[in-house]
């Protein structure tokens, strides 16, 4: 069997308010990677976990700006490029280049806030090492889980350990990942 390295410590709660104050015990005890799993929102978890997300809303923003800008310069240089006048009809018409403008705009917008939630969520992923923890799949269910990964700077497994079972969770599980997935480290 390939040896296998520590993905991080996952412990199963049976109550949202017990993820909750885990969560809020996990970030005042000083860890920073780690991610709850809960089958329903929960009021506060995601400032409990210390979920900031910048990235998505100004890609948004600078794909919006880009479409419009290629729209409308599009339809400038073609104008420019191939003018047809007729009836006094000026070369460059603004009214008239609001509606592709406006599609674009909204078409690059939707493309990059697509491609950057993709990619910041590490997608597509078709296999997660939680995903080989026997209980996980209640996380879509009926469990709770909050999960410290290993390579957060204040995991240490022992000391990790203990402080998730001061939390009282029903278990505490190991998740690993395969070595060929780990990345190389110079010998």
């Amino acid at each position: 069997m390939a040896e296998r390295g520590l993905y991080g410590l996952v412990a199963e709660f049976d109550r949202p308010e017990a993820l909750l104050a885990a969560a809020r015990q996990a970030r005042a005890a000083g860890y920073t990677r780690f991610e709850a799993y809960s089958p329903f929102p929960i009021d506060g978890l995601s400032e409990a976990v210390g979920f900031r997300e910048p990235w998505t809303p100004l890609a948004t923003l600078l794909g919006g700006i880009v479409g419009a800008a290629a729209g409308y310069g599009m339809q400038v240089y073609t104008s420019l490029a191939f003018p047809i006048l007729i009836g006094g009809r000026p070369t460059i018409a603004p009214p008239a280049f609001a509606l592709i403008t406006f599609e674009l705009m909204v078409l690059f917008a939707v493309l990059a806030s697509v491609a950057t939630m993709l990619l910041r969520n590490g997608l597509p992923r078709l296999s997660h090492p939680l995903f080989d923890v026997a209980t996980f799949h209640l996380a879509s269910l009926n469990k709770f889980f909050l999960v410290i990964e290993a390579r957060d700077r204040r995991f240490d497994e022992a000391n990790s350990r203990r402080f998730l079972e001061g939390l009282g969770p029903l278990r505490i599980d190991a998740a690993v990942v395969p070595q060929a997935a780990l990345p190389e480290t110079p010998s």
